[in-house]
């Protein structure tokens, strides 16, 4: 395989250029103080951290192989992909997992089990570059097939608490979400795993520069357009919450309705649930009660924190467009979704079609019976 790139130049070129590329994003992410994707959202700090870790690596991965396109020897090209494999399995693939696991904000989840999970590739590879063989590589294939496998379905579970925690906390979920992430990953890790199994001809080489170009793009995007989920916590207002309530998600009775009443006085009343990227936390200390409470109250109505916001403002949004049309006040969609809490039009668009059963427009020219005057 190595021989038909040698005299490649072009090919030499872009698998430096990737290199370069890779190093660039690294320290971008270290030393860079401002966002340049996203300048009015602040990134996890750790996640930086991590991705930055991980681009060196990779840029670190590519240098190592970089003289295997100028040896000739057979048995220095073995040592230097052996050798390789091994640093691959030790350093940039791990910290792709972990970089997946630090996208999700609902906890810190330990990281000790992705050194688990490499473990045994490590050890294959000790093997292989001690024996000076690739004995061990079918069989460390196999292995590394079954743990994408297993960390497939270990995401999209931990996607789906994700998503329930996103919904029990924010009322706005622009910069939030990661699933769309995860889908592009996995498939860029799949093109990856085919790849090891079936490589063949040049091809497949200037396939893999390519894919990493947009990994590396694509990564740089999800870092800095992620916003960062970390809550303080108030520890007088935890210390009032009985582990009793908390373990059976019981809310007293009386409880159940002072937070109903207060939620109608400073939340409804006060259209509070206008505000932009209005938290659990921040609407629980504006009725005078904690997060943890708050969140039972809406279990117990069975419906998200999420879904009670929204469904306040497409209520609201119902109210601005009946009266615009009652004083025959000119309006747009966009402006009266931007009067009623939505930042994103496509937010909004989501929103209602989620309450309402239809896109916004259709149910505009129903309500007025008139398709042809409705409002652009």
């Amino acid at each position: 395989m190595y021989y038909q790139i040698r005299e490649d130049t072009f090919y030499i070129m872009l698998y430096a250029m990737v290199t370069a590329m890779a190093m660039m994003a690294s320290c971008y992410l270290l030393f860079r103080q401002g966002n340049a994707f996203a300048r009015d959202v602040t990134p996890p700090l750790r996640l930086r951290r991590w991705a930055a870790a991980f681009f060196a690596f990779l840029a670190l991965n590519h240098v190592w192989y970089m003289p295997i396109v100028f040896l000739t020897s057979n048995e220095d090209i073995k040592v230097i992909d052996l050798v390789g494999g091994l640093l691959d399995s030790m350093t940039f693939m791990p910290l792709a997992i972990i970089v997946l696991l630090t996208m999700l904000q609902d906890r810190r989840r330990p990281l000790w089990p992705v050194a688990l999970m490499f473990a045994p590739l490590v050890v294959f590879g000790v093997f292989s570059v001690a024996t000076h063989s690739y004995a061990f590589q079918l069989i460390a294939y196999i292995y590394f097939l079954l743990m994408c496998m297993g960390l497939f379905i270990y995401m999209v579970r931990a996607l789906r608490q994700y998503g329930r925690w996103l919904r029990d906390n924010y009322a706005d979920l622009e910069h939030k979400e990661v699933w769309q992430s995860f889908v592009v990953l996995a498939i860029i890790l799949l093109v990856f795993v085919i790849y090891m199994f079936v490589y063949e001809g040049s091809a497949y080489l200037y396939a893999m520069q390519v894919i990493i170009i947009l990994l590396i793009y694509y990564l740089l995007w999800r870092v800095e357009t992620l916003s960062d989920l970390s809550m303080p916590t108030n520890d007088e207002e935890e210390k009032t919450v009985t582990t009793e309530n908390v373990e059976n998600d019981e809310l007293p009775l009386s409880l159940h309705n002072s937070i109903g009443l207060m939620l109608q006085q400073h939340c409804i009343e006060k259209q509070l649930y206008l505000q932009h990227d209005l938290t659990l936390q921040q609407l629980a200390t504006a009725v005078g009660t904690n997060r943890f409470y708050l969140s039972q109250y809406f279990s117990s109505q069975d419906m998200t924190y999420n879904a009670y916001i929204n469904n306040l403002r497409i209520n609201h949004f119902v109210s601005l467009y009946q009266e615009a049309i009652a004083t025959h006040r000119h309006f747009s969609v966009q402006q009266l979704a931007s009067e009623s809490g939505y930042r994103s039009y496509s937010t909004f668009s989501r929103a209602f079609n989620l309450r309402m059963g239809q896109n916004v427009r259709e149910w505009m020219c129903d309500t007025t019976q008139n398709c042809s005057n409705q409002q652009k």
